[in-house]
């Protein structure tokens, strides 16, 4: 085996409640937008593209005010992240330091450039993730996205581990096989593979 691709949201931590928090800061600063973002809210949204989530959020600015006002959201979460990072599942440090010993760790997510980063600085798991690319990176599907990751490294036998219907599909388009976390925010009925733990991982690889 090739290695593992993780998800970030919803598989390995919840950052939505410090999200959310940064997000009213930035709306508050920089628009007059009566907006007031929650955690739950995020959870719906979360792992989708980042147009799809301006929309959602800023459905009454044009696309260019809202890609200004989503890249300032950004900016301010990755900072806000720092100090207040998003709380790990029971597990997952253990799990992926295991897990690394075996074969290697990824990461690919729908997310913004640095925030991937963050995450691996404030869990201290630097070390087990051998490689990441997001959204913000390649500005393709979360599946082109995988491709691209699994491209430059020569990898052929990969599994990847996410909680959404959105990852189930970018499986699909890649072409490789899915675990799904549900213990995470979505819900993927047709998912044939499914850990409602991440410790799980440990006894299949």
């Amino acid at each position: 085996m090739d290695g593992i691709i993780f998800d970030v949201d919803g598989t390995l931590w919840n950052s939505t409640d410090t999200v959310a928090e940064s997000w009213n800061q930035a709306i508050a600063a920089h628009s007059n937008l009566d907006v007031r973002i929650d955690g739950d809210m995020l959870k719906n949204l979360f792992g989708k593209p980042m147009d799809e989530i301006y929309d959602a959020v800023f459905p009454e600015l044009s696309e260019e005010e809202q890609q200004k006002l989503g890249d300032l959201c950004f900016e301010y979460e990755n900072k806000l992240l720092e100090t207040k990072p998003g709380i790990l599942y029971e597990g997952v440090a253990e799990t992926l330091r295991a897990l690394s010993e075996k074969t290697d760790l990824y990461i690919v997510s729908n997310c913004q450039c640095g925030y991937i980063e963050v995450f691996m600085k404030t869990s201290g798991l630097e070390d087990v993730i051998k490689d990441h690319l997001c959204f913000g990176d390649t500005l393709t599907s979360k599946g082109q996205t995988i491709l691209t990751l699994m491209g430059r490294h020569g990898l052929k036998d990969v599994v990847y581990v996410g909680d959404t219907l959105g990852d189930y599909q970018a499986c699909q388009e890649a072409g490789i096989p899915f675990i799904f976390a549900e213990y995470g925010f979505g819900e993927v009925p047709q998912a044939a593979d499914r850990i409602s733990r991440i410790a799980e991982l440990l006894s299949r690889f």
